[in-house]
């Protein structure tokens, strides 16, 4: 079992630092390139860059809680929920099957 997850190639989990504007202050967030992937995939769907989309995100948050703690967990999170979303429909296929 546990090849399934050691055996995955380095650059997956590699770190990526990526400069953006958050609230109109630079900033850089770093996280692997697997997330990255992923929020550019969700930036796509909502019809948005990846720098747009993130900072949105974070005004958003901004709104609903204040200053998150930890914005790059956050966003990990956020991707957790979209990869849920996206296996859902199959979910529900095989779950009918």
């Amino acid at each position: 079992m546990c090849q399934v997850f050691a055996g995955q190639e380095p650059a997956r989990y590699e770190s990526i630092t990526r400069r953006l504007r958050l609230n109109g202050q630079s900033t850089s967030i770093r996280l692997e390139r697997a997330f990255w992937d992923i929020i550019d995939e969700i930036a796509a769907v909502e019809g948005s860059s990846t720098p747009a989309f993130v900072s949105k995100l974070h005004s958003e948050v901004l709104q609903l809680r204040g200053e998150p703690e930890n914005f790059t967990s956050l966003l990990r999170c956020a991707c957790l929920i979209h990869m849920d979303r996206r296996a859902e429909p199959r979910r529900s296929a095989a779950a009918a099957s």
